[in-house]
């Protein structure tokens, strides 16, 4: 028999193109027939052994890009860097404000009575701690013009950027009322872990949340999020003790996370109605069943 350092060697060495080429096999049953000699069964481990060693062999990393810099666009909504002359007004319509106050309930900053709070807010983090803050506008198409302020309908934050490791922290994620549940608000999820792990590369992705926001948790969950455990006694917040629930994504989870969502968020997936036909977990479930 083979000798399975030999094998492990083997499999080290394979062309990155036929990998490529047999992972499109397995996708696409139908285009089987264009590499005759290669079994699908066959390529499966090999497939998995290839990716296993280069998440582990990591002799050839380096650091990776710090995210946020760039406009994403979805089929539901843009995300933009923020730029406070052009967001600044738009954003605290749909965030400040005592009408919006609930929001900040469970997050270390906020509320928001005066747009100036909230500039000076996103000034100190940024500065300070490094953010990456995308504002997300209503419809894919939404442009930078006066009138499209009044499209801006919520903001997330890349934090805690390591680029050193590939890990980076999706936090103050705060929704108006337009977008909350919707699936907009999952679209500008997806958009953000999409460019942390297809254009830049990154290992890990964070959530993290106070433990007794039952909302943002099951968030986290909702969209593929892993618990990690609580840390407790994390925080002295808003004159109270905060326990953290810290929640991840890494990137060899990630491409089943990500054809789940992509089947969820197809328009075939929503009635007329804008109700969804089937959840994004059974998406998820099917995207993780082996071929």
């Amino acid at each position: 028999g083979l000798n399975p350092l030999h094998a492990i060697d083997r499999i080290c060495r394979i062309d990155a193109s036929l990998v490529r080429d047999a992972m499109l096999q397995m996708r696409r049953p139908s285009r089987a027939r264009k590499l005759p000699r290669i079994g699908r069964a066959s390529l499966r481990p090999l497939a998995h052994a290839l990716r296993a060693t280069r998440m582990t062999d990591l002799s050839g990393w380096t650091p990776r890009p710090t995210p946020g810099r760039v406009a994403l666009v979805g089929a539901r909504v843009r995300l933009e860097p923020l730029d406070w002359a052009g967001h600044g007004e738009g954003l605290f319509a749909a965030l400040g404000g005592e009408a919006n106050a609930e929001i900040w309930t469970h997050m270390p900053v906020g509320p928001f009575a005066e747009a100036e709070a909230l500039h000076r807010m996103l000034d100190a983090n940024h500065a300070g701690e490094g953010w990456r803050t995308m504002v997300a506008r209503a419809g894919a198409d939404a442009g930078a013009d006066a009138e499209a302020k009044k499209g801006v309908c919520g903001m997330a934050s890349y934090m805690r950027i390591r680029e050193a490791h590939g890990a980076a922290e999706i936090g103050c994620v705060a929704f108006g009322a337009g977008l909350r549940r919707t699936s907009a608000a999952t679209e500008v999820l997806a958009l953000m872990a999409g460019h942390l792990f297809n254009d830049l590369g990154y290992r890990r992705y964070e959530w993290k949340c106070n433990q007794t926001n039952a909302a943002s948790k099951r968030a986290a969950e909702r969209f593929g999020f892993v618990t990690e455990g609580t840390f407790r006694k994390d925080m002295v917040t808003k004159g109270k003790s905060r326990d953290t629930a810290w929640y991840s994504i890494t990137d060899d989870e990630w491409p089943a996370l990500e054809a789940g969502l992509a089947g969820w968020l197809a328009p075939d997936n929503f009635a007329a109605d804008g109700s969804q036909i089937r959840t994004l977990e059974s998406f998820r479930k099917a995207a993780r069943r082996p071929a």
